[in-house]
């Protein structure tokens, strides 16, 4: 009989202006996931970058097999992440922060026969949330309001995902939310369509101090949510 062929995986992780750190983060990058048994591509979609980003992953990809770059010309994390996933052809996608990633997460992902959407959750029973109080006071309030407005059961649409194929394939055309909540809507969307979505637990050790300052984002995330809401009934 021939071989069972391996599970492939595309990972996706959106960039702005990201020339200084990405040689050493893609370096321990590419460590981790050489622990994972699977056939991995490494997508940056980087997005309006004005550093020379993705001049940077090209000159590492001759040194990482399976690394490339899509370049978008807008500066819109959820975009950047949108494209990404439909231009990727792995069983498994995966969503990674070039300063957010885990091979340790990625290897059980990819094991979860009864799940179709895998979520590390930084509220998950076992996490262990080492951030500032007020990041993680934040991931709390952000909980809060997806039970709130969106009836959702999820505890963090945020962060490291791993779904399969066929669920960016139904889902990710559908979803609208750009910016901070593209994920969120896509999770919330799978999740009412019926894909199984499993949590699992955590560490979370920041890298470095947050780019995006969080009181900025609280108007357009209460804004993006209501118009979720909105969308999905």
């Amino acid at each position: 009989m021939p071989p069972t062929p391996r599970t492939s995986v595309s990972v996706v992780i959106p960039v702005h202006n990201e020339a200084a750190y990405l040689p050493a983060a893609i370096d321990r990058l590419f460590a981790e996931l050489a622990t994972v048994d699977a056939d991995i591509e490494v997508l940056i979609a980087e997005n309006g970058s004005t550093d020379g980003s993705a001049d940077i992953v090209r000159t590492l990809a001759a040194n990482h097999h399976g690394l490339s770059v899509l370049e978008l010309p807008t500066p819109d994390y959820g975009a950047a992440m949108r494209t990404g996933f439909l231009a990727t052809s792995g069983d498994w996608v995966v969503n990674f922060d070039i300063d957010y990633f885990s091979g340790g997460f990625l290897a059980d992902a990819i094991t979860h026969d009864e799940a179709d959407v895998v979520l590390a959750s930084k509220r998950a029973k076992g996490s262990d949330d080492r951030r500032p109080p007020l990041r993680r006071l934040a991931t709390w309030g952000f909980n809060l309001l997806l039970r709130t407005l969106l009836s959702s059961r999820v505890s963090d649409t945020h962060g490291m995902k791993a779904l399969r194929r066929e669920v960016v394939t139904a889902i990710a055309p559908q979803v609208v939310s750009t910016q901070d909540l593209f994920d969120t809507e896509l999770v919330v969307r799978a999740a009412r369509t019926g894909y199984r979505v499993v949590e699992v637990p955590v560490t979370v050790v920041e890298q470095r101090e947050s780019k995006t300052r969080l009181l900025r984002r609280v108007p357009r995330t209460l804004r993006g949510l209501w118009r979720i809401r909105r969308l999905l009934g």
